[in-house]
């Protein structure tokens, strides 16, 4: 048998720290400050100071400069399932090199083939995800450039209409994010080749990692502050803009 029962309560391990963490910072995200809650209400505030203006080349600068970094982790994944497909051809090397290691477990043919599939899986959801990531601000760009303008922004159909240009941007900065989530715990996978124990602990020091950034950083702190200056720079303007035109 290639697996042993350390190897599978592992591989569960993993799964259920990857699929419940996804879950739980979706769900706790509804009702607590964090990076995805924080920054969606700053897209918001984007897109309505996006409607008063009638030059929006900052706009698109700053969306290109978005994709580009996308783009970057869309190509970087394509090279890097095509280095997990060469390793394929390379079971007895890379056998004798993780059998050169001390302290890893053994391996055989069956399990490294597994356990390269398990990484290129994990690559292959994160390449979705990036270039949807990249299609849905394409979509944003496009509803930049058919946004009327309301110079006062207290149009209501142009206000809603640009929570929907947020809405889109927030859905394309999950895709991303989910991106990189499948980056970390391909880390942890990695971990798998050379003993199972590691990688139940490299799995659940990720989502530790992934709680502690979007969940309890200096940076969460930071931008859900700045939001609230926001909103009450918001605030003062519109009630400025409804004495003018009263």
């Amino acid at each position: 048998m290639p697996f042993s029962l350390v190897d599978i309560i592992a591989l569960a391990t993993f799964f259920l720290s990857w699929s419940g963490y996804t879950w739980f910072a979706r769900i706790k995200a509804k009702t607590t400050d964090c990076i995805a809650r924080s920054l969606h209400q700053h897209r918001v505030h984007w897109m309505y100071e996006t409607i008063t203006r009638e030059v929006r080349v900052g706009e698109a600068a700053l969306l290109s400069n978005l994709e580009r970094n996308i783009a970057f982790f869309a190509s970087s994944t394509l090279l890097i399932l095509a280095g997990i497909l060469t390793l394929f051809a390379q079971i007895e090397t890379l056998e004798s090199v993780i059998f050169s290691i001390p302290y890893a477990d053994h391996v055989s043919h069956t399990s490294i083939q597994v356990k390269l599939s398990l990484l290129a899986f994990i690559f292959v959801l994160s390449f979705f995800q990036f270039t949807w990531s990249m299609r849905q601000y394409g979509f944003v760009n496009v509803m930049i450039g058919a946004a009327p303008i309301s110079k006062t922004g207290l149009n209501d159909n142009l206000r809603a209409y640009a929570k929907q240009m947020a809405t889109v941007q927030d859905q394309a900065a999950h895709s991303y994010n989910y991106g990189l989530r499948s980056y970390y715990f391909a880390l942890a996978a990695m971990c798998w080749f050379f003993h199972p124990y590691l990688f139940i602990s490299m799995s659940i020091w990720v989502v530790y990692t992934l709680y502690r950034r979007e969940f309890n950083s200096k940076s969460v702190k930071a931008i859900t502050a700045g939001q609230g200056y926001l909103k009450l720079e918001r605030e003062i303007k519109e009630n400025a803009a409804a004495k003018v035109n009263k």
